[in-house]
C-alpha cells in the first residue's frame, strides 16, 4: 500500500474521534465522561485482543501498560477534565497543539528531523482550529489548562513511544491496539467509580451509542491509528490530529443544526490546508537509516503486518 493510501486510512481515526461529541450528546447519559471512556476502551480492547489471539509476553506486559496509560488511561480522563473546565473550545485548541509535543519528542527519541515547515504546519493547524472552536465567551481555568496540556503531552508521548518500541514478533497493530485499550480501560474504571459513582441505567439509545463508540470510534479507529504509527513517521501521524475537531464542527453543522460562521469556515480551510502541508513536509523529511537507540533499529525494519500480525521483512 502506498503512502497516500496509508495516510488516508490513518486519517479515518481522528475523523471518527470527531464524532464523539455528537454521539455523546445525542445518545449517551449526561455527565458520565469517565464511564464513557471506560466503556469505549475496555470492551474494545478485550475484543481486539481476542481477535488477535495474541497476549503480551515478557517485557511487553509492562510496555503495554505504559503505552495504554499514555494513550488511553491518562489521556482520556485528563481530556475530559479539560473539556469540563474549559468552555468555548479551549480544550480542543490545546489538543490540536499535540503535534508540537510529538515533533520535539520524535526528534530526541526517534531521530526524526524537526523541520521548520513541519513546525509551522502544526502551529498553523492549531490556529485554524482555534478559529473554528473558540468563542468570545471562552474563559481560561488553570486546572483545565494544565489538564489539557498534560493530556496532549501524554498522547504525544504515547505516539512516540509506540513508534520507538515497535511491535514484538508475531504481534500486529490489532494486538497492539487491543493490549493498550485493555490496559487503559482498566486504569479508567477505578477513577470513574471514585468520581462518578455507580454506573448509570442504560436505555436502547445508550446501548447503540456505546456500541458505536466501542466498535467504530475506538476499536477500529485505534487499530488504524496504531497501524499508521507502524508505517509512517510519528510526526506524520500526529499531524492528522486536527481532523478531529474539524470533523466535530462539520457534524455539528450537518447533523445538529449548529451554524458555521465565515470565520469558522476560514479556520477550517486553514487547518485542513495546514494538515495537508504537514503531510507533504513529513514526506519530504529525510528519514535516518539508524535511530539513536538500538532498540528501535529492529522494529523499524518490520513491514506492515496483516490483521493477525503475520508478515515478512523488508
Amino acid at each position: 500500500m502506498n503512502r497516500a493510501a496509508t495516510i488516508a486510512l490513518t486519517a479515518l481515526a481522528p475523523i471518527s474521534w470527531g464524532s464523539t461529541y455528537a454521539v455523546a450528546s445525542e445518545l449517551l447519559p449526561p455527565d458520565r465522561p469517565l464511564f464513557t471512556g471506560a466503556m469505549r476502551a475496555l470492551p474494545a480492547g478485550l475484543l481486539l485482543t481476542a481477535l488477535a489471539r495474541t497476549l503480551p509476553k515478557g517485557q511487553w506486559w509492562w510496555k503495554s501498560a505504559v503505552l495504554g496509560g499514555l494513550n488511553i488511561g491518562v489521556f482520556l480522563p485528563l481530556l475530559f477534565l479539560s473539556a469540563y473546565r474549559l468552555p468555548g473550545g479551549v480544550a480542543a485548541v490545546l489538543g490540536s497543539a499535540g503535534p508540537l509535543f510529538v515533533v520535539g519528542l520524535a526528534a530526541v527519541l526517534l531521530g526524526e528531523r524537526a523541520r521548520l515547515r513541519t513546525v509551522l504546519a502544526a502551529v498553523t493547524a492549531a490556529f485554524g482550529v482555534s478559529m473554528v472552536v473558540l468563542t468570545a465567551e471562552a474563559e481560561l481555568d488553570l486546572i483545565g489548562v494544565v489538564a489539557g496540556v498534560v493530556s496532549s503531552a501524554s498522547m504525544g508521548a504515547g505516539t512516540v513511544m509506540t513508534k520507538r518500541w515497535g511491535r514484538p514478533e508475531g504481534a500486529g497493530p490489532l494486538a497492539m491496539a487491543g493490549w493498550q485499550l485493555t490496559a487503559g480501560g482498566l486504569m479508567i474504571i477505578p477513577i470513574a467509580a471514585l468520581v462518578e459513582g455507580a454506573p448509570p441505567a442504560l436505555d436502547g439509545k445508550a446501548f447503540l451509542g456505546y456500541g458505536y463508540m466501542m466498535l467504530i470510534n475506538t476499536g477500529i479507529a485505534y487499530w488504524l491509528w496504531f497501524r499508521g504509527i507502524g508505517q509512517l513517521t510519528a510526526t506524520s501521524v500526529t499531524l492528522l490530529g486536527p481532523l478531529s475537531p474539524l470533523t466535530a464542527a462539520v457534524i455539528g453543522w450537518a447533523a445538529l443544526g449548529q451554524a458555521l460562521t465565515p470565520v469558522q469556515m476560514l479556520g477550517m480551510a486553514i487547518a485542513f490546508g495546514a494538515t495537508v502541508a504537514g503531510q507533504l513536509a513529513a514526506a519530504g523529511a529525510a528519514r535516518p537509516e539508524k535511530t539513536p537507540f538500538s532498540s528501535t533499529e529492529e522494529t523499524d525494519r518490520n513491514v506492515s503486518m496483516d490483521l493477525t500480525g503475520e508478515g515478512v521483512r523488508r
